[in-house]
């Protein structure tokens, strides 16, 4: 192989892992015997949230700064897309002493 082709290939290999967006990650937050589980969780923009409900009633993920406000009905589950970075700390509004915390990375 001549060296201005594997120049040109090392160049390409380069531009490709900049290119190339990092993958989102889903992440998972149980409620479950009327708490939240991990009370605190990392994430960064463009991940999922699975909000599951293990319980035999309704709760809701509602962020208290308005980001978000997810509706679980018993033994349900629901995703969301994580829009904006900041630390949003959440509970439901059935059960006010489920709380938790989600900090978000750009």
């Amino acid at each position: 192989m001549k060296p201005g082709h594997l120049a040109s290939i090392a160049l390409a290999v380069v531009l490709l892992s900049i290119v190339v967006p990092a993958r989102a990650a889903t992440i998972q937050i149980t409620m479950e015997n009327l708490v939240v589980s991990p009370a605190e969780t990392s994430a960064k923009v463009g991940d999922t949230i699975e909000w599951i409900n293990n319980d035999v009633f309704a709760h809701t993920a509602t962020a208290k700064n308005g980001d978000f406000d997810v509706m679980l009905p018993p033994k349900k589950s629901a995703t969301s897309v994580l829009k904006k970075a900041g630390t949003v700390d959440y509970y439901c509004r059935y059960h006010p002493n489920m709380k938790a915390t989600l900090k978000v990375a750009p």
